[in-house]
């Protein structure tokens, strides 16, 4: 019998998904947990605090998805080059902010359009940072409350961009009135953005210019005392979420399947908000492939895999350009290869997951089509399972009927007639017939009723 991953490995592995929707380099939380593990020790947390620490830290960038929209609209472009570049200024600097905002704003465009674009931005820079870490830290903590954390880890992922001088955000407090864990948070993941771009002298030269404004100086205290540590240093980048927790002996256990499903819920939650027009696609996804898997009479163990694919589907679009996912007109031939790409990305994030292979298979397939024109393997015919073509005809049929950039939201009926003109070479005609008996179905009990 296959063993059940555990909660902190699964977490770990999904991490990588939220340093994609923030800019960052593979494993950014990760490392940036290592490092806060080994601050947590220095200044002796017990463990149940330090498991709550762990947590945190992995989770700590599930809100940020919340302000993608934001953010693109206030500097145009691919707002994940934005995110990622704010991390190596102080924002809390108005000269910084100001230069940061003509140089980011509009890249790539003209004069015109740049400063077009921050004439419609006008306001304090600092407000500015407000209203999207607001945004980021208030879902962040949503996600861990609905995950079933203790409040403290919430807290903590509530105020990780507060800082100890008072002019963090998005509320403004200080010193001991921010969370000893948030306190931490803060310090590692800005020490490991510097570590891993400029190398670890000078992560620990920015924490010591901001020492006594961003960070606890007893934090820092703590972090200059493992300094000279090569062994530690030398496995900074190890990514494992399992050498992390390998002192915490309950982040090893097995998590109950109700756990499992809550951590598929929150992430389809997380994936739907990086675009306006997404908003409960993936559950949506998710209820019409049940629908037909339960048409096809597919068992109870093949219907769990299923739903969890569906949840998690397009959790490789948390990779892909906001401007691009908003775009209103027709995506230029290298905005649709990114596009492409954003199946793969699902793949190589769930197939991190222990005991997921069957869960990645099967929601990286979801834009293969029978005649093998699609992506991103080009699978056709019999390479492509029953499952796969369920995910693929539910996940089109809400996209043609949920509203998009470029077009309103088309009916049940103009959705199918569309799609019958792929059948047998995008969709599988039982799988389009099987929609049509759902709907009928369906039509039929709300006229009863």
């Amino acid at each position: 019998m296959e063993i059940s991953p555990s909660k902190s490995s699964i977490l770990g592995a999904l991490s990588q998904a939220l340093d994609l929707v923030e800019g960052q380099p593979e494993g950014h939380a990760l490392r940036a947990a290592r490092l806060a593990m080994r601050i947590g020790r220095e200044i002796g947390l017990p463990d149940s605090t330090a498991e709550d620490l762990f947590f945190a830290s992995v989770i700590k960038d599930s809100g940020c998805s919340n302000n993608s929209v934001r953010i693109q609209k206030i500097f145009g472009g691919d707002e994940l080059l934005s995110k990622r570049a704010v991390k190596f200024i102080d924002w809390t600097s108005p000269v910084e902010s100001v230069k940061f905002a003509f140089k980011h704003t509009e890249r790539g465009q003209s004069m015109v359009a740049k400063l077009r674009r921050m004439a419609s931005n006008l306001g304090p820079p600092k407000q500015v940072m407000i209203e999207v870490t607001e945004a980021r830290c208030t879902r962040g903590a949503e996600i861990a409350r609905m995950l079933g954390f203790s409040p403290v880890v919430a807290d903590a992922v509530r105020n990780i961009d507060e800082h100890w001088d008072g002019n963090g955000a998005p509320f403004e407090i200080r010193q001991d009135e921010i969370p000893l864990l948030a306190r931490i948070i803060c310090l590692t993941q800005t020490f490991e953005v510097f570590a891993t771009t400029f190398g670890v002298d000078a992560a620990y030269t920015m924490m010591e210019t901001r020492c006594g404004t961003w960070f606890d100086p007893d934090l820092v205290q703590a972090c200059r005392s493992f300094r000279t540590d090569t062994a530690f240093w030398n496995s900074f980048g190890d990514e494992s979420s399992d050498a992390i927790a390998d002192a915490l002996p309950h982040l090893g256990e097995s998590a109950m399947d109700a756990d499992i499903d809550k951590i598929c819920e929150a992430f389809a939650l997380i994936i739907d908000a990086k675009s306006s027009f997404t908003s409960e696609h993936s559950a949506r996804v998710t209820q019409y492939a049940l629908q037909l898997g339960h048409w096809f009479g597919i068992g109870k163990t093949r219907l769990q895999t299923l739903r969890r694919a569906g949840l998690l589907h397009d959790i490789g679009k948390l990779g892909v350009s906001t401007g691009i996912l908003e775009k209103p007109g027709k995506l230029d031939d290298d905005e649709f290869a990114h596009v492409k790409l954003h199946p793969k990305y699902s793949f190589d994030i769930l197939k991190r997951v222990p005991s997921f292979d069957s869960i990645a298979e099967l929601a990286s397939a979801h834009h293969e089509r029978l005649d093998g024109r699609g992506y991103w393997r080009g699978l056709a015919g019999g390479e492509i399972s029953l499952d796969v073509r369920i995910l693929t005809t539910a996940d089109v049929f809400d996209a043609l009927t949920a509203e998009r950039p470029y077009r309103a939201a088309m009916s049940a009926d103009a959705a199918l007639v569309i799609m019958e003109r792929d059948r047998g070479t995008a969709f599988d005609p039982d799988c389009l017939d099987a929609v049509r008996d759902c709907l009928f179905a369906e039509r039929a009990m709300s006229l009863a009723a």
